[in-house]
């Protein structure tokens, strides 16, 4: 049953990735199509941003009165009716209207399978997990590729994302009475009470400010690629359906990484898998830098993904070892937030830097947020993993 479940709890991850991709995919046709200025796409992004940290913020209290499973089938409906509505409507007001409950989704998704699963589950099921989020997150692009080849047809790209979340959604809502139930025959001794810490409390501790600052550049580092990669590619030379296929070359690589960290972290530490992702970042936003083809530079993505990929999960996974399980939940839905902060700042901050000074300013910016990456995940590591007043073993 535990294995069964645990292959469900895996597709419902792929619901998580599956809108993640999708509004930076279609940016180019769909801003092109409705006439919009690009400035406008940062506004849509940072709505997402905040439906997503208001979810996670309030997800813990959410887990504990509806129970996992609830929350995750309501979520991913909630996502599925988003994206139905991005591809019928031709207003800009009601994609901004729509943005707030995709990011809600999102958000509770997020939190709530995490929580889960650091709970209840190995490093490498973690990574394995965040491998299946990057099969959602790829299969976005996939998809637009070719939507968008005929007649650039953003519309049945997000229709058919649609369908897929809908499936899933139906999925998660027949195995709502399973979550509990498994708990159980995964660790039927379980008593652990939850200590309840405020936000103010967190941000005294040293190292958990680091993991915060870690989260915030991880992923502000891959949803900037995410949202602009198609865009900076297009301004190298691509057309806009070779690019949206490039940004599914790089979430296949991040996709790739988290596959492999599940292996390694069999023998490895986190921390070290965590040090040989970075090398390969360092790499790909070197080759960017350089002035080569744009397609060696959609080539230069794939590798930063492939970095960027082991960073989210290990992370994640290393909470309760590190502060113990009473706090876990709590302290993974705090990450959670940092994680959509960063989202939610920092691709729509390169938005304005790409409409009012240049677009190629891309690999710099990237390589700001990944100086930042790198300081705070290894200042995390090294400093105590304590709070002071809490038991937390």
């Amino acid at each position: 049953m535990a294995t069964f479940f645990l292959v469900i709890i895996f597709i419902l991850y792929i619901g998580l990735g599956l809108p993640d991709s999708s509004f930076g995919t279609a940016i180019p046709a769909m801003w092109q199509d409705l006439g919009l200025p690009l400035s406008l796409a940062s506004v849509v992004s940072l709505l997402i941003s905040i439906g997503t940290t208001v979810s996670a913020f309030f997800s813990a209290k959410l887990l504990n009165k509806f129970g996992t499973g609830l929350v995750v089938a309501c979520s991913t409906l909630l996502s599925a009716l988003s994206l139905l509505g991005f591809a019928v409507t031709y207003s800009f007001w009601w994609i901004c209207l729509l943005s707030l409950p995709l990011g809600l989704g999102a958000g509770a998704i997020d939190s709530a399978i995490n929580s889960y699963v650091v709970e209840h589950y190995s490093s490498s099921v973690m990574s394995f997990l965040h491998c299946f989020y990057g099969i959602g997150i790829s299969l976005t692009p996939f998809v637009f590729s070719f939507t968008l080849a005929v007649n650039n047809d953003w519309r049945l790209g997000y229709t058919t994302i649609f369908y897929i979340q809908l499936a899933i959604s139906a999925i998660a809502f027949i195995v709502i009475p399973l979550w509990n139930k498994t708990e159980k025959t995964v660790d039927p001794y379980r008593e652990i009470i939850p200590v309840t810490v405020s936000y103010k409390q967190l941000f005294k501790t040293p190292a958990i400010r680091s993991v915060w600052l870690a989260f915030f550049s991880t992923c502000a580092l891959e949803f900037t690629c995410d949202t602009w990669g198609a865009t900076f590619l297009v301004a190298q030379g691509l057309t806009e359906a070779v690019a949206a296929r490039f940004i599914t070359f790089y979430y296949i690589g991040m996709t790739l990484g988290r596959f492999l960290s599940g292996i390694m972290n069999t023998k490895l530490a986190p921390k070290t898998v965590i040090s040989l992702g970075y090398s390969l970042i360092a790499v790909g936003i070197a080759v960017l830098f350089i002035p080569l083809s744009p397609t060696i530079k959609g080539v230069a993505l794939f590798l930063i993904g492939l970095g960027n990929g082991p960073t989210f999960p290990n992370l994640t996974f290393v909470t309760p070892s590190h502060f113990g399980k009473k706090i876990s939940k709590f302290l993974v839905s705090s990450q959670m937030v940092a994680s959509n902060v960063g989202i939610m700042l920092i691709p729509p901050l390169f938005g304005i830097v790409a409409d009012n000074l240049s677009v190629n300013l891309f690999p710099p910016f990237i390589a700001v947020l990944f100086v930042i990456l790198t300081i705070s995940t290894f200042a995390y590591f090294k400093r105590p993993k304590t709070i002071s007043g809490l038991d937390l073993k």
